[in-house]
């Protein structure tokens, strides 16, 4: 076992929706769900109540990256999205520095949430970020 198989540290989160491919990621967040829970209480059994599951809701993803030739492939898809919303399914792969595949995530019906383009300030010296959200309808593993 060597610690790339250990260890899912990376740099690097590549985003593609439909046939668009829109480039790399430094920080991916919210791959997540949350499954609600009912609680019933059975009749005659005071010491116990069944937890049952209810509805899944799926986490917006954040992604989030410094500008680069790729942020012009992000303004382009949000505009066209933003004029006909359809969602489209998706892909994250998550990168080793190398950008070889670590793991990948299958995203179903993404649709655009929000998309934060750079602040430039010449005071500060650091990097101009960009940040795209969405939603999206469930994920898998691949």
């Amino acid at each position: 076992m060597t610690t790339d198989d250990i260890f899912a540290t990376t740099p690097f989160f590549r985003l593609a929706i439909g046939n668009n491919d829109l480039g790399t990621f430094q920080t991916c967040s919210g791959l997540g769900a949350q499954v609600e829970i009912e609680t019933y209480a059975e009749g005659g059994n005071n010491g116990f109540d069944w937890q049952l599951p209810g509805r899944v809701t799926w986490s917006n993803i954040t992604l989030t990256r410094p500008v680069t030739k790729d942020t012009a492939k992000i303004a382009r898809w949000f505009e066209q999205i933003i004029q006909h919303v359809v969602p489209k399914d998706g892909e994250i792969v998550a990168l080793r520095p190398n950008l070889t595949p670590i793991i990948s995530w299958q995203v179903f019906g993404i649709v655009p949430v929000r998309w934060q383009g750079p602040s430039f300030d010449p005071a500060n010296s650091e990097a101009a970020i960009e940040t795209l959200e969405i939603a999206h309808e469930g994920l898998e593993i691949s």
